[in-house]
């Protein structure tokens, strides 16, 4: 154990003695969403403020390899779908073939990551935020080295503090081998070369269910297996059902209760096997592209934490308190190094709240209201609680309902689908829950956040003149549904 640390000792020591050195008031370690996040606000708050990133890009994987890029697929492959299959009925004939050019398909996708990815790099000019281009890794508690890549330079910071906002990676499935051609992680199936005839997709999540609408509506035929008897992990049971229910609608096949075995690639072609947990028999699948979604884990690779003995539990979490601090004070972590969903904006805003500790020793994150959203169409957001996790608490509570099929707007665009579902105490009817299955419900979300935030009732939001003809009147609806019956239904 001596010989170890004097090791380490000696290693930092010639690491500052080689490496020309920089002192900045805050260092943040990674630049997406939490990390940019982080650097922009405390150079807005004077502080001379660095942030080292070794992707090349800003933006982390939320805006190179997650939420950005999959929101253009998915965008522009509905528009080709409605294109193809809604043209007709809105009065639109389409002379020709419709068809999908899948190498501008890509690039459209890659233009918007490129001008976001870009503008974050102006935001650091714009503040004065020292950008780094290179590997961080801990030299010691109060020393970070620089490892360049690009055009980066090589340095040693000193910084009186630091942040750590490292983010996540895809979690891999023992025993399958990603090759990122035939057997993807979700970075591959943002970038394939040709639209699969079948692809199967390991996991029932956001992100699964995502590049599943996406490949299916280009022509793939999608099969998804989750372990789980409910798709869309942290989804009310109600609303859980009703996505089953318009994915299988638009071509998806679920097998639910299947446990994965086997992901091999033979060729051009993988053969993957799953018990069925329900029946206890084997079953087995052949695919063009295997999608490995079971989710993501943190990534603290190259960091060096070891040699500072930071706190780090069994699923590779960085141990904070609530004030993001690590074992050392100045040392702090956010986003999804550490504990809580693994949300772009939920990021965002420990990054805010971490620099606000550090600049006025107060800062907030309200981890009871992070909304969550499914880009499919139609698109499911919700916030707050769920029936299962009220009735698990023992609260009482009243549903109210309104169906998009009986919202004016909804109608006049031919895009019915889903309903506004509120969750209110049953004694006050303060919201404690929001669930939305339609148009736009990601947009909508926000409304029910915002009533959480301030403990509004149902009544609050439905005696809110909410403007006509739009879709946010089904809102209203299903709010003072909780406590009357809707008008319009």
């Amino acid at each position: 154990m001596l010989k170890s640390y004097q090791r380490r000792l000696f290693s930092s020591a010639r690491v500052l003695a080689e490496a020309s050195q920089k002192k900045h008031d805050i260092l943040v370690i990674g630049g997406g969403p939490g990390g940019y996040v982080a650097a922009i606000k405390a150079a807005q708050l004077g502080f001379d403020t660095a942030c080292v990133e070794k992707r090349g890009r800003l933006g982390g994987t939320c805006l190179n390899v997650g939420c950005i890029p999959s929101k253009a697929l998915l965008n522009n492959s509905h528009l080709f779908h409605q294109i193809q299959h809604e043209s007709k009925s809105r009065g639109i004939d389409i002379k020709g073939d419709v068809s999908i050019n899948l190498p501008k398909f890509m690039d459209a996708k890659d233009k918007v990551v490129a001008q976001l990815t870009g503008g974050i790099e102006m935001l650091f000019k714009k503040y004065g935020v020292k950008y780094y281009k290179g590997a961080a890794s801990f030299v010691d508690e109060h020393h970070v080295n620089i490892d360049p890549i690009e055009d980066g330079e090589k340095a040693v910071v000193k910084a009186d503090n630091i942040i750590i906002a490292t983010g996540s990676e895809a979690t891999p499935f023992p025993g399958i081998e990603i090759d990122e051609e035939r057997i993807v992680s979700s970075t591959g199936c943002l970038s394939l070369s040709e639209v699969p005839k079948r692809l199967v997709i390991i996991g029932g999540g956001i992100i699964g269910l995502e590049m599943g609408s996406v490949w299916s509506r280009l022509g793939s035929q999608v099969t998804v297996l989750e372990f789980q008897n409910a798709i869309g992990a942290g989804m009310d049971g109600e609303v859980s059902k009703a996505t089953q229910k318009f994915l299988t609608k638009q071509g998806l096949k679920f097998k639910l209760g299947a446990k994965v075995t086997k992901g091999v690639r033979e060729g051009e072609v993988v053969k993957i096997e799953y018990e069925d947990t329900k029946s206890g028999k084997t079953e087995s699948l052949e695919a063009d592209v295997l999608l490995v979604a079971v989710g993501r884990r943190p990534y603290l690779k190259g960091l060096n934490a070891e040699a500072i003995g930071l706190d780090i539990e069994k699923r590779g979490r960085v141990v904070i308190d609530s004030q993001f601090k690590t074992k050392f004070d100045h040392i702090r972590c956010i986003g999804d190094a550490t504990f809580g969903p693994m949300l772009a904006h939920k990021a965002e805003e420990e990054g805010i709240a971490a620099v606000e500790y550090i600049k006025n020793g107060h800062g907030h994150v309200n981890y009871a209201n992070i909304p969550a959203v499914m880009y499919s169409h139609p698109e499911v957001a919700w916030v707050g609680q769920t029936e299962e996790q009220l009735k698990e608490a023992g609260i009482k509570y009243k549903v109210g309902k309104f169906p998009f099929i009986a919202n004016s707007r909804a109608k006049t665009n031919m895009d019915t689908e889903g309903f506004v579902k509120f969750i209110a105490d049953a004694e006050t009817e303060r919201v404690l829950g929001c669930h939305i299955i339609g148009p736009n419900a990601g947009e909508m979300i926000a409304e029910a956040g915002l009533a959480l935030e301030y403990g509004a009732s149902t009544e609050d939001i439905a005696r809110v003149c909410h403007a006509h003809p739009t879709l946010s009147e089904a809102f209203k609806e299903a709010a003072g549904s909780v406590f009357g019956k809707p008008i319009n239904f």
